[in-house]
């Protein structure tokens, strides 16, 4: 099944397969500087599996060529990051038009938490990425 998804204003839009590989609450101080948030719930898939709907120029890429984030020109809307050599996309979960089958399983880059934020779940927190080690609350 494929998803659409769009920013704020409309002029950005997206499809992806409901085929995430992954998704998680990410606390890094990018993901907080880039979403004026505490963290951003993200859901991962290989790039091959998304699709711009608009043309490029909507689009205003933060980064490089190849890892970057992508937000609408137009109202600035985080709509999506490439990340991993451009081999995955991190779809902002909040740009979804309509819920995913996948939901967020952990929280990672909790090292870099905001102060002013309680993680109130019981999923995995890590200190790091996944990868890094177990995780800080089991």
């Amino acid at each position: 099944m494929m998803l659409t998804g769009g920013c704020l204003c409309g002029k950005a839009r997206y499809r992806v397969a409901d085929d995430f590989a992954y998704a998680a609450f990410c606390h890094c101080t990018d993901c907080q500087k880039a979403t004026g948030s505490a963290f951003k719930p993200f859901a991962g898939i290989e790039a091959g599996k998304f699709e711009l709907a608009c043309d490029p120029p909507e689009l205003l890429l933060c980064g490089d060529a190849i890892n970057h984030d992508a937000r609408c020109a137009a109202c600035g809307s985080l709509l999506f990051s490439r990340v991993r050599d451009g081999e995955y996309v991190h779809v902002a979960m909040g740009t979804l038009d309509r819920a995913p089958t996948i939901r967020p399983g952990e929280h990672i880059f909790v090292r870099s938490k905001a102060p002013w934020h309680r993680i109130a779940d019981d999923l995995p927190q890590y200190a790091g990425h996944v990868f890094d080690g177990p995780p800080l609350n089991r």
